[in-house]
């Protein structure tokens, strides 16, 4: 018997259509990874199995940071599988290829993404030649049993995803080429001086980037200006009231900043108030009915921009709690959605989800459920419901499903959906909105009031719509007017100049920049005009989150409270791009237009072949730009620092590359400078300052080796008596050597509490927490203890707080900013007194997962001291192979044993078997035992005859330590 294999983007997606499959289908048997019955097979990805790369013969290993192998623009790509998701991508092959599956179905998420996981599953399967077996699509934009069973009644065809394969097939090559092109050709450029400083571009971040530059530029340019607006309170009959002056005959002009209520200079503003001070105005006003419709249906993209203004939850969050509704719960539609309305036929679902929130018992929510269902309200609009508007997916609303057991934050975003789309369906609100002038000859004062006359939707937001139209000042709209009768005079009661200063724009939250990504840069307010918009937009509603939080994580932008702020890096890029003239990373427009090609091309109106080459092109001139640049330096508006040259007390400025002496008034630079961005962590403008003026700063982490490793460390300015000048340096601690030096340390600051090795008292001391008997002081010169402990460990900085809190209670809170050395990926754990070892070490909160055994040569943790100054990242001893496969089949699995030192390496750390991390830490505490560490360069091993032996050399880099012992460890003990 044939059967269909069905292939989902996630387990939990799989086991939901088991679930809505059996009471049509069978009863399903579970395997390790896949369900099985009669008809069906049933497994699934989990995200991306598979991702392209240029084909071995046109594409480098070595030197691809070269503008010599630039561009990279392979005729065709080969895939390869996800490193860590390797296994569950074999375990998906195995089951498309067995002969009885003559059927495949892509049961992958409904949209751009889903579509391409799928075919480049289906594509690897296939090998050298296609897989030749029909496929169907499911496309479900809801995940109860019936919307299941429903969507496997009314299969697409192959053909009718072909626009959307072609669109997700070149958003992902497109983005491949610039991406790698853009990163290797810039970074190339930003290192031809030397070391390795990584630029990462890409074909949505950069021009994303471009707008918080922009605004930020914006910021630091203006100007404040002072204006004056006249405050004035009239007294009638029935009572007193608020007005503010306005010129009547104004006109909108050239000047952005000027309005009709604003004066520019304080003595015209004194002048109007004493001409109305004390006298009687005439009054006039108009009164007329005015409606506000509720908001649209949410898209992600507006439902995050609520959430981030609402609740502050970043737009990644807001995406992680609607999947987690829409996958988990089963209580909202699709999340990744760009539409804001449904379809046409959807009415009888819409009553349905009305009728289970009446029912629900969700008391905040059931009272305005109610009275839709008995006033008629969920009837058919062109505004709700409209299948023109409905792309892959219609707006996010929730499902006929009640959810229960939701955490705080999924309630909160759940509510937030039910609210707008019980709201889409209630009557607008009504206001009737008074406008009033008071006359006091030639000057006029307006009043606006603002009634809410039937709250229509606006009942469902409660108080916050009361607050609305209450606690109007000073004249603007929104206070409940006193009376005023037709023909009557008032008086002028109070009248006062009131000074005020021109606002720079504000700065973006994630709300604000994903409302500048969906309009493509064009800030649009009104909902309807957006949406005609959003296909021009950068990135989709599915991919922005990622791309803020990408931004983030390679430091291009800070998040400051609610404010994102691009960093010095930032600006950097910006200059280069703008300099080689390379518009397309830069222009936000220009990347919009190519979202809205490969909108086009998912409905069939663009060929991909077209929109590739254009793409193509586009690689090729950045590229060129970048290998062909010719001047000195990319022109760009630089600071000029204020502290003078150390050398010769010039002037000091920024260029692209460095902060140069350029000499004082009328002279000529001295050759002192120092490099913006050395090992690829570029100052910020205030940094550079101190720096020159203190000449040191740090720790500073976010540093980068050659071989890529990020690294932390203070920065000094030196004299170096060779060149004459000064030149900065890295000083990567051990407090200035005092204890070689014998310089006597005085200590500042209070007590942290007691060290846990002798009692007495811990310090701050350069770039550690130290014990005040480990490094000299007038009370005692030579040093008798070893207490220390980095301020910044693995790139997580520790507090003073964190560090009292060690040495009161054994341990700090669990620290979540760790960076692997190895991995570099984040990690979190405690720092814990560790009184066996004599130091600071991890401790790891129970894993959620069970145990593994442990390897019997594994230290059981990790020196986090030692990490901190040596820079020797942990890791995990590994597994012992086995001999044969019959040998570990017929015998259980050995534990893994550590590695025999060759002769010359046992001089140094003994002949006891040691897994290579062991011996990374014993070689660490050789030289610092022996002072090997070149003064000049904390980096560098110098070696003594027994390290000479070990490196074959005279001298070795820190990280080429793990290498060099690798050589040296042989058979297994």
């Amino acid at each position: 018997m044939t059967k269909t294999l069905v292939i989902a983007e996630k387990p939990s997606v799989a086991q939901d259509i088991v679930r809505a499959l059996t009471p049509v289908a069978g009863k399903f048997e579970k395997h390790e990874d896949h369900f099985e019955n009669d008809r069906y097979v049933v497994t699934s990805a989990v995200g991306h199995l598979v991702e392209i790369q240029a084909p071995e013969q046109f594409d480098v290993k070595r030197g691809k940071w070269s503008f010599a192998h630039l561009p990279v623009i392979p005729p065709y790509f080969d895939l390869k599988p996800v490193d860590k998701t390797k296994s569950r991508l074999n375990a998906v092959v195995k089951q498309a290829k067995r002969k009885d599956v003559t059927e495949l179905i892509n049961a992958c998420d409904a949209g751009r993404e889903g579509e391409l996981i799928f075919r480049l599953i289906e594509q690897y399967a296939g090998g050298s030649k296609p897989l030749g077996k029909p496929v169907k699509r499911l496309w479900l934009q809801s995940m109860t049993p019936q919307a299941i069973r429903d969507g496997f009644e009314s299969l697409r065809s192959e053909q009718q995803m072909e626009g959307l394969a072609s669109a997700a097939r070149s958003r992902s090559e497109a983005d491949w080429l610039v991406g790698i092109n853009g990163t290797r050709a810039m970074t190339a450029f930003n290192s031809r001086d030397g070391g390795f400083f990584l630029t990462t571009v890409g074909r949505v971040q950069t021009p994303t980037l471009s707008l918080v530059v922009e605004r930020e530029e914006k910021i630091r340019k203006f100007i404040s200006r002072d204006y004056w607006e006249i405050h004035a309170t009239f007294g009638a009959e029935a009572g007193e009231y608020p007005a503010k002056w306005f010129d009547p005959k104004w006109k909108k002009g050239e000047d952005p900043e000027a309005k009709a209520d604003r004066v520019w200079s304080a003595a015209e503003a004194q002048a109007i108030a004493n001409a109305v001070r004390g006298k009687q105005a005439t009054v006039t006003e108009e009164s007329k009915p005015t409606t506000q419709a509720s908001p649209l249906l949410f898209d992600l993209t507006s439902l995050q921009r609520e959430a981030n203004g609402k609740f502050g939850f970043s737009a990644k969050t807001t995406l992680a709690l609607a999947q987690s509704l829409y996958e988990r719960h089963k209580a909202l539609t699709y999340p990744r959605t760009d539409s804001r309305a449904l379809p046409e036929d959807y009415l009888p679902v819409a009553k349905q989800t009305f009728e289970m929130l009446a029912d629900s018992g969700m008391r905040h929510l059931a009272p305005h459920a109610l009275t839709a269902l008995n006033n008629n309200y969920i009837r058919p609009s062109k505004r709700i419901f409209d299948n023109s508007k409905v792309s892959d997916h219609f707006a996010i609303i929730p499902t006929t499903q009640a959810p229960s057991g939701l955490s705080e934050a999924e309630q909160k975003l759940y509510d937030l959906v039910v609210r707008r789309f019980m709201a889409v369906f209630f009557p607008s609100a009504e206001y009737t909105v008074t406008t009033r002038i008071s006359t006091v000859a030639p000057h006029s004062f307006k009043t606006e009031g603002k009634v809410l006359v039937k709250p229509g939707w606006l009942a469902i937001y409660g108080k916050e719509a009361a607050d609305e139209v209450e606690g109007g000042k000073d004249g603007d709209k929104g206070q409940n007017l006193v009376p005023v009768k037709l023909g009557e005079m008032v008086n002028t009661l109070q009248v006062d100049p009131k000074g005020l200063k021109t606002k720079p724009p504000a700065r973006y939250s994630e709300a604000t920049l994903l409302g500048a990504m969906e309009s493509a840069g064009k800030q649009i307010d009104d909902d309807e005009l957006r949406e005609a918009m959003q296909e021009k937009g950068l990135g989709t509603p599915a991919t922005r989150a990622a791309i803020i939080e990408g931004l983030l994580t390679e430091k291009y932008m800070l998040r400051e409270g609610r404010e994102i702020i691009p960093t010095a890096k930032a600006f950097q890029l910006m200059t280069l791009l703008r300099g080689l003239e390379v518009e397309e990373l830069c222009r936000a427009e220009l990347t919009g237009e190519w979202e809205y090609k490969l909108s086009q091309m998912e409905k069939g109106q663009l060929s991909r072949e077209a929109f590739m080459q254009e793409i193509a092109a586009m690689t090729e001139r950045m590229v060129k730009k970048a290998k062909e640049y010719d001047r000195d330096t990319i022109p760009g508006d630089y600071a000029t620092l204020e502290s003078p040259c150390p050398n010769c007390g010039g002037v000091v400025k920024e260029n692209y590359r460095r902060y140069a002496c350029v000499g004082k008034a009328g002279g000529e630079g001295c050759g002192f400078s120092f490099g913006k961005s050395p090992a690829g962590r570029t100052f910020e403008t205030a940094e550079a300052e101190q720096l020159l003026r203190d000449k040191k700063i740090g720790p500073l982490e976010g540093f980068r080796s050659k071989a890529g490793w990020p690294f932390t460390s203070e920065i000094v300015i030196k004299y170096d008596d060779e060149a004459h000048n000064y030149k900065l340096e890295f000083d990567f601690g051990d407090d200035k050597n005092a204890e070689e030096s014998g310089e006597l340390v005085e200590f500042e600051d209070a007590s942290l509490g007691a060290c846990p090795i002798c009692g007495s008292e811990v310090h701050e001391h350069g770039s550690n927490y130290v014990c005040s008997k480990a490094v000299p002081t007038a009370a005692q010169p030579t040093p008798s203890c070893t207490f220390k402990s980095g301020k910044i460990i693995l790139q997580q900085p520790v507090e003073r707080e964190q560090m009292t809190k060690l040495l009161e209670t054994g341990k700090t809170d669990l620290l979540d900013k760790f960076v692997s050395m190895r991995t570099r990926r984040n990690f979190k754990a405690h720092l814990a007194w560790d009184k066996e070892a004599g130091k600071v070490n991890f401790e790891f909160a129970p894993s959620k997962f069970p145990p593994r055994k442990p390897a019997a040569g594994a230290a059981a943790k990790t020196g986090a001291a030692s990490a901190a100054k040596t820079g020797a990242a942990a890791k995990k001893a590994p597994a012992k192979k086995a001999a044969a496969k019959t040998a570990a089949a017929k015998a259980p699995r050995k534990a893994a044993a550590g590695k025999a030192p060759s002769a010359a390496l046992a001089a140094v750390i003994g002949t006891e078997p040691v897994a290579r991390p062991e011996a990374v830490k014993k070689m660490w505490e050789y030289i610092k035992a022996h002072n090997l560490q070149d003064p000049k360069d904390k980096r560098t091993i110098v070696a003594d005859d027994k390290l000479r032996a070990v490196f074959g050399k005279d001298s070795a880099g820190m990280f080429e330590l793990a290498g060099i012992l690798g050589n040296h460890l042989g058979g297994d003990a």
